[in-house]
């Protein structure tokens, strides 16, 4: 039996072969050469080998890998939980559907086809390198709907194993939220995903019919969904009420009265005429009135008193977040979002602002 010398540069006769396993668990052959003395070294099974049980493979696994959406949120998670963990960004979503075809089995139950987009490829390449070396994997997208299905993708994507990956939600990037979370994880929540996939692909087959009209009547590269198209109808068929309004004159009488002896004043709204529902829709039915109003006495025949208790708002959702910063603060919708975002993933506030 031969194999290849690196001291004499040739091959050469194995002395005192003995078969044995590497460690990935391949048959191999040890032994000398006869020349040099170098140790040979030749990969293969031979008859040596028949009999011999075949070691378990080694599992050489080890740390901790976290999968989180962006790099800000890592580098705050990553803070938080120390040595041992590697955090990594998916930069959000790692797979969609192709955007050159409908990518929806209509016949075979509405079945989306998935790739992995090109400017995703080396985000993927680089969390299936980490996984197939972390002995745990925790998936800690965010905790909606689309981070369900984030976190669902990046199992088939990055070909993570099932018993290795564990889902961890938090709400809050604190050290207690996210020490909570790591505390408790639990399965995917394939209802989450399901639901996910299910307006992805109504997405898909409403905008991929409807987009090629927008290009057509208004301009190129426009796109149509779901809530665009039914927002559309909505101010559509609002539009058409307005223009079918007939308008009709009406008139409301007010009166401005100060108490004897008083300076403040107080607004009234002339409700009834002898206990019957005023006509006011024309000013010619007006004016008598008016004339009849400014010659006539005035007196408080009932006070009504109450109490009345003020809550303070509600905390804020999407919408009151965005109208606030608008309206107090002039900030777009965009610009608003963006900062709302930044301050859920942690801020770095630099060394000096931290607590000791």
């Amino acid at each position: 039996m031969e194999a290849y010398c690196m001291k004499c540069k040739t091959k050469r006769e194995i002395v005192d072969p003995i078969a044995s396993f590497n460690a990935a668990g391949a048959p191999i052959t040890r032994g000398t050469c006869g020349v040099c003395g170098t140790t040979l070294y030749r990969i293969g099974k031979t008859d040596a080998h028949a009999g011999m049980v075949k070691p378990e493979k080694v599992d050489r696994r080890s740390g901790k890998l976290v999968i989180v959406e962006s790099p800000a949120k890592a580098k705050t998670v990553g803070r938080f939980l120390g040595k041992g963990y590697t955090v990594r960004a998916s930069v959000g979503h790692v797979r969609d559907l192709l955007r050159s075809q409908l990518s929806v089995d209509v016949e075979n139950d509405f079945t989306p086809k998935y790739r992995v987009p090109n400017e995703k490829k080396a985000v993927v390449k680089e969390l299936k390198r980490l996984a197939k070396e972390a002995a745990e994997i925790y998936l800690a997208t965010d905790p909606d709907r689309e981070g369900e299905a984030i976190s669902w993708h990046l199992l088939e994507a990055a070909a993570i194993e099932q018993k290795l990956a564990k889902r961890v939600v938090f709400h809050e990037i604190t050290e207690n939220a996210i020490s909570e979370a790591f505390a408790n994880p639990r399965d995917i929540n394939m209802d989450l995903v399901n639901a996910q996939q299910a307006r992805r692909v109504l997405d898909r087959l409403v905008g991929y019919s409807i987009s090629p009209i927008l290009w057509e009547k208004v301009r190129s590269r426009l796109s149509a969904g779901r809530v665009q198209s039914v927002a559309l109808r909505l101010i559509v068929d609002r539009e058409r009420e307005i223009d079918a309004f007939n308008p009709v004159e009406y008139w409301s009488i007010g009166a401005e009265l100060r108490p004897h002896g008083q300076k403040q004043t107080f607004i009234t709204k002339l409700a009834k005429i002898d206990d019957k529902d005023p006509e006011l829709d024309k000013e010619e039915a007006v004016k008598p009135i008016l004339v009849d109003m400014e010659k006539t006495d005035y007196s408080v025949s009932r006070v009504k008193r109450g109490e009345r208790r003020r809550k303070p708002s509600a905390p804020f959702i999407t919408s009151t977040l965005q109208q606030d910063a608008s309206r107090k603060l002039g900030f777009t919708a965009k610009r608003t979002m963006g900062l709302a975002q930044g301050l859920y993933e942690g801020q770095d506030v630099g060394e000096a602002a931290r607590p000791a």
